[in-house]
C-alpha cells in the first residue's frame, strides 16, 4: 500500500476514526496493529526485521536502566547499538559493501563473490533505525525512562 494509492486514502481515515473511538488506554495498541499491518501490506516478512530492531530496543533500554555500573550502561548502548546498525548496514549497504570488495578482490586477481541471495531494501529502515538509536541513548542519558510495555 502507497501513501498515494486508494487503498491508502481509505485505510487512513478508517485507521484515525478507530484511534479516536478507542479508549486511551488501549488506542496505542489499535495504533500498533494498524502500523503494522500498513508496513506487512509492502512485505511482510520485514515485518519480523522490524520487530527484531524494536526487541533488541526494548531490552537494551531496559538493560541500561537495570546495569549498576557505567561500564554495564556502555556495553548494552554497545551492543544496541552494534545490532541494529548491523541491521541497517546489511539491507542497506550490503552490495555496495559488496562491489567494493569484488573490486579489490579482482585487482588482486582473485575471483568475484557472487551473492545467493536477493536483498531488497524495506521501506523506512533508516528511520526506525535512527529512532531505535535515539531511544537507546535518551534512555542512557536519563532523558526519558525505559519503557516497560513491550507494545509502546
Amino acid at each position: 500500500m502507497l501513501f498515494n494509492s486508494v487503498q491508502f486514502l481509505i485505510f487512513f481515515p478508517i485507521v484515525t476514526l478507530i484511534y479516536f473511538l478507542f479508549p486511551k488506554k488501549y488506542s496505542y495498541l489499535w495504533l500498533l496493529a494498524a502500523s503494522y499491518y500498513f508496513y506487512m501490506c509492502w512485505n511482510p516478512k520485514y515485518a519480523l526485521l522490524m520487530l527484531t530492531s524494536t526487541a533488541i530496543t526494548y531490552a537494551s533500554g531496559l538493560l541500561i536502566e537495570r546495569a549498576s555500573s557505567v561500564r554495564g550502561k556502555r556495553w548494552c548502548v554497545a551492543v544496541s547499538f552494534c545490532a541494529n546498525l548491523a541491521i541497517l548496514f546489511f539491507f542497506k549497504y550490503f552490495y555496495f559493501a559488496l562491489d567494493n570488495v569484488n573490486a579489490l578482490l579482482q585487482h588482486f586477481g582473485f575471483a568475484v563473490l557472487q551473492p545467493k541471495f536477493d536483498v531488497v531494501l524495506p521501506v523506512g529502515i533508516s528511520f526506525y533505525t535512527f529512532q531505535a538509536l535515539s531511544y537507546t541513548a535518551d534512555v542512557y542519558r536519563r532523558r526519558i525512562p525505559a519503557e516497560r510495555n513491550f507494545f509502546r
